[in-house]
């Protein structure tokens, strides 16, 4: 019960506070999701990249972060196939289970479980799944030939993309910052993470129509809050990793759906009543898995 309330507990109160701030008194989520994607993600991005140390830990979470994406695929279409669901259900179903919400929930469960140490690795993590879900996300969400290109330039569109690159870059080539510049994107970049935190409540808390179709909530719900962290901790067992290292893929991929999926599937009308129900119902039985996950791990 210590990791509870010590880790848990105190996350699920700030997602609180932006659920309840969201009903009393509606907000404009999209402004606030735009000042963070825009301004305080690309800092935090940027600063722990620039501070982090490469080794062969960042190359293996590249290859994890795909591996992991594609079988979460395959996974989903066994289910589709079994169930003989539409394109359109298996789309959503995809949606929610390939695409973790590694940013807004992974990166405090990381940051207070772990601790400093594995930011670099969580933030990188983060870059990585967010690259791939503008990607494979606004696909499957559109499943038109137009869907993949838009989603490719949807890459580059992002100012975390270039933080990254950035980051990277000026650590590799030991570009030393102004501390009047450093000390600014620090300062924007710790302000990113309650900030996103808070804006998960209100997303949340946005969620106006639900469908709870059973067999399909349950199938994803499993796929993304078992399935995925079991199929994480075959990947370290298989591969030698970090301990801190393991931690991280283990934790980000016993992450409930993205919230961002719910806007890709109301923008392509990929059941977006069904994708919001999973993301619903994998954020709240969350509180549980996460739990015992962190209990175990640590």
């Amino acid at each position: 019960m210590a990791i509870f309330f010590q880790v848990v507990l105190p996350i699920m109160a700030v997602f609180g506070s932006g659920f309840i701030l969201q009903r009393i008194r509606v907000l404009d989520v999209k402004s606030l999701a735009a000042a963070s994607i825009y301004i305080f993600l690309p800092a935090l991005v940027f600063t722990n990249l620039y501070e982090a140390t490469f080794n062969q830990g960042y190359t293996v979470i590249a290859v994890y972060a795909f591996l992991l994406l594609f079988v979460m695929i395959i996974v989903i279409k066994l289910f589709a196939k079994a169930f003989r669901w539409s394109e359109s259900v298996e789309s959503g179903s995809i949606l929610t289970t390939a695409f973790m919400n590694g940013g807004n929930y992974g990166v405090p469960v990381i940051l207070f479980s772990v601790g400093e140490e594995a930011m670099p690795y969580a933030i990188f993590l983060m870059v990585i799944q967010t690259m791939l879900m503008n990607v494979f996300g606004i696909y499957y969400a559109s499943r038109s030939t137009s869907g993949f290109l838009r989603a490719f330039k949807t890459i580059f569109k992002m100012p975390a993309t270039y933080a990254a690159l950035l980051g990277i870059g000026f650590q590799m080539l030991s570009v030393n910052m102004p501390e009047s510049v450093y000390s600014t994107l620090t300062m924007l970049g710790d302000a990113a993470i309650p900030l996103m935190m808070v804006i998960l409540g209100m997303q949340l808390a946005s969620i106006t129509s639900l469908k709870f179709d059973w067999q399909v909530i349950l199938s994803a719900s499993v796929t993304r809050m078992v399935i995925s962290p079991l199929l994480a901790l075959l990947f370290i067992w298989i591969v030698p990793v970090d301990s801190v290292v393991g931690a991280v893929l283990v934790i980000v991929a016993a992450m409930p759906s993205a919230a961002t999926t719910t806007i890709y599937a109301i923008e392509f009308d990929s059941e977006p009543d069904l994708v919001s129900s999973i993301t619903l119902v994998t954020t709240l039985v969350s509180i549980v898995t996460v739990t015992v996950l962190l209990n175990i791990i640590t």
